[in-house]
């Protein structure tokens, strides 16, 4: 029997709770992984979150709304955070920006049609020593061009299309 999609979702927070205290500190990192499984974080998710944690939705979706790696909105399988801090700007951020846009046909704050890849900006990732850098997903890269932006994205373009395969013979 298939689970109706928000009872699978409040299963999962219910979990994710469980496992990280049940109480107030348990915010972020419940809100992580509901980020991490379903893509993004929607209302009803928010206030599943406040009424099991006995706080204020508002509270939930203060948080949601501070963080840039917390959406409301669906983003990307594949989320491209580029740094613009000043060492990555000095480095050649603004190369790597356009190529990026380039290669997938959106400007920042956008996600590609076939819902593939989102940009956006990250305020800083924390390899200020190896700049540009650049997020997707988890994965860091550092001292990226614009020519090695092509491999990274082929990377991930090729990741998609080996488990859309997978899944077609799955089923």
């Amino acid at each position: 029997m298939l689970v109706p999609v928000q009872e699978r979702l409040r299963q999962d927070i219910e979990g994710w709770i469980k496992s990280n205290g049940g109480d107030r500190s348990s915010l972020l990192p419940v809100l992580q992984e509901v980020q991490k499984k379903y893509s993004r974080i929607s209302d009803y998710a928010m206030q599943v979150i406040a009424d099991l944690l006995d706080i204020h939705p508002v509270e939930v979706h203060g948080v949601v709304s501070f963080y840039s790696f917390l959406k409301e909105a669906h983003k990307g399988r594949f989320e491209i955070r580029l740094c613009r801090t000043i060492s990555c700007d000095m480095a050649g951020r603004d190369r790597v920006a356009r190529q990026l846009e380039n290669e997938l046909g959106i400007t920042f704050g956008e996600t590609t049609p076939d819902g593939r890849f989102s940009l956006e900006w990250a305020n800083c990732v924390g390899m200020c020593d190896q700049g540009p850098a650049l997020l997707v997903n988890e994965q860091v890269f550092t001292c990226v061009t614009p020519e090695k932006v092509h491999d990274i994205l082929a990377h991930f373009k090729k990741m998609m299309d080996i488990n859309v395969f997978q899944q077609a013979e799955e089923h």
